[in-house]
């Protein structure tokens, strides 16, 4: 296998720059599942993985995950071959993550919120050949993996999680390469893993873009699992470590800051569901050390059930938006409890506040850059001219783990990074030095995202969508402040018809289309016209401070009805 099979669809590293990730030790020869048997043979005995459905040691998760990976090519499946992933945090979605790598498939990181207008587009854009769908959930994802292959002459296999019994057209991964023999499934991964370059692809994870669908993200052996692995380093993470993590892991800071992070330096996880209630006991019960919290799970900081975890946390890292400083100081109290930031991307960069940062710095910015050959530029919007430090501008990167394109996307391609190979992170930064180090804070952004909870909606893709109903003229969706998830998505709308919907109505439309429930506007607001800039563009600027103004009346009113 080569990476060279993907055609002028992948953008290689400039052969300079990969020797010179190489020398650093920031790329590896070897295989990722290669890496993780390395890990899980030092550390045979402890606990790696902790779910509601019980825990395995690494030697239990090494082997397993190589039977799976032998059931897998025993089913025809080839290295290199893309499988879409739609499942929760469960033991088996692990192990089928690990096995997969193992076999030299490549996980397709979708999220089993997507529905065929996202699964449509990202398996015909890879060419998926298999389809792993968790049963039970309110949603029949196994029903909906049978749709997706009905029209998909690429996908032939279907395999379920936590499906009671297998059927004559799928396969359960509880079930996949239990007759083999821990030796020969070992033999088979080792084969694979001699024929496997280290600037193969080995996980396609996916971006919320600033146009249109999601665009496809390749990372590499050489690079995937040393991004998580220094990013634990950078905490000081160890064997000692009891983490946990409760957003979806197939998600790239799951993966990167979960899963590959712990398991790169012998930790436990515990992985746990969103439903903060099951998922706090699971971690008190176990005694977690270490988490990491989005801005969907700030509030839930506050409330009594997190109160027993504090018994024995240690370090918590908060994403997503500026920290509240109430949250802060619930999970730091200045002794024996850490608090720090992080930002950090599917396309690469990672910065992450350090252990011995100040409080000042760590409740102001989201640290710095965990790798040595990290480079960050902040440029002025739309240029590639160079801001000054303490300036906001554009946030733009490249290094070992951040990719040098988008999969099969040329013209996205041009836009998307600068002429010398930045990527152009479409997030407006600002720099501050502190003993010689630049630091960065987070202060908006360039691209039309809303960030729903740690979930991007891309505003044009969802106006695209609401503008094909008879009855909308014109469409603009922009952010409105939510107090749990930090920002939801208002539509205004102008009516082609005279007729103005109903959310309800609105949603039923989406749902027609195959949308992600997420991406759902949660607020209509209808005009009789669009306020415009002065060049012509609708002005989103007023339009968000328009809701925001709508919802603090709507506050004020209730307070005074009380």
């Amino acid at each position: 296998m080569t990476a060279s099979n993907w055609g002028g669809r992948l953008i290689h590293h400039p052969a300079d720059r990969a020797a010179q990730y190489r020398a650093s030790g920031e790329w590896s020869d070897v295989p990722l599942g290669a890496q993780l048997h390395e890990s899980a043979t030092r550390h045979a005995d402890r606990a790696a993985l902790i779910t509601v459905e019980g825990a395995l040691t690494y030697r239990e998760l090494d082997t397993r995950s190589d039977q799976i990976a032998a059931g897998l090519g025993g089913l025809g499946l080839k290295p290199l071959d893309p499988v879409l992933f739609q499942a929760t945090n469960r033991q088996s979605t692990v192990l089928a993550w690990y096995g997969a790598i193992k076999a030299g498939l490549i996980p397709v990181a979708t999220l089993a919120q997507h529905r065929m207008h996202e699964i449509g587009h990202i398996s015909r854009k890879v060419g998926a050949k298999a389809h792993i769908a968790e049963a039970g959930l309110k949603f029949d994802l196994v029903e909906f993996a049978r749709d997706v292959a009905k029209s998909h002459d690429t996908l032939g296999t279907i395999l379920t999680i936590g499906a009671q019994a297998a059927t004559e057209d799928t396969y359960r991964i509880e079930d996949l390469g239990g007759d083999i023999h821990p030796d020969a499934a070992r033999a088979f991964v080792e084969d694979v893993e001699r024929e496997t370059d280290s600037e193969d692809v080995v996980v396609f994870q996916l971006s919320g873009g600033t146009t249109g669908l999601p665009k496809v993200i390749p990372r590499i052996h050489a690079e995937y699992w040393n991004n998580a692995r220094m990013y634990a380093e950078a905490l000081g993470w160890n064997q000692s470590n009891v983490l946990a993590h409760i957003t979806p892991v197939i998600h790239n800071a799951g993966i990167t800051c979960s899963l590959h992070g712990a398991h790169s330096v012998g930790a436990a996880l515990i992985l746990a569901n969103p439903d903060v209630g099951p998922a706090f006991a699971l971690m008190a019960g176990h005694g977690v050390t270490d988490i990491g919290i989005g801005v969907g799970h700030y509030q839930a900081l506050l409330t009594p059930e997190f109160d027993p975890i504090l018994r024995t946390l240690k370090r918590s890292i908060l994403s997503g938006a500026k920290v509240p400083p109430e949250v802060f100081h619930r999970v730091d109290d200045g002794a024996n409890r850490w608090a720090g930031q992080l930002f950090g991307m599917s396309e690469g960069m990672f910065l992450v506040s350090r252990p011995n940062d100040p409080e000042s710095l760590r409740t102001t910015t989201v640290g710095t850059p965990i790798g040595p050959s990290d480079e960050f530029r902040i440029l002025e919007p739309h240029s590639e001219a160079e801001m000054p430090d303490g300036t906001v501008g554009e946030l733009c990167c490249r290094g070992a783990y951040t990719i040098p394109g988008y999969f099969d996307a040329p013209d996205h391609n041009r836009i998307a990074f600068t002429s010398d190979g930045f990527f152009r992170t479409g997030d407006l930064a600002a720099v501050h030095l502190a003993d010689g180090r630049r630091h960065l804070s987070i202060e908006g952004r360039i691209k039309d995202l809303i960030n729903r909870g740690g979930e991007k909606i891309n505003a044009e893709e969802v106006e695209v969508l609401l503008m094909k109903h008879t009855d909308i003229a014109v469409a603009s969706v922009v952010a409105m402040p939510d107090v749990r998830l930090g920002e939801k998505a208002c539509a205004f709308l102008v009516s082609a018809t005279g007729a103005t919907l109903s959310v309800a109505d609105v949603q039923q439309h989406m749902s027609r289309l195959g949308v992600a429930k997420y991406k759902w506007p949660e607020r209509l607001v209808w005009v009789p016209e669009l306020p415009k800039t002065n060049v012509g563009k609708i002005d989103k600027k007023r339009l968000r401070a328009e809701v925001a103004a709508q919802q603090e009346t709507e506050l004020t009113a209730e307070g005074v009805g009380k």
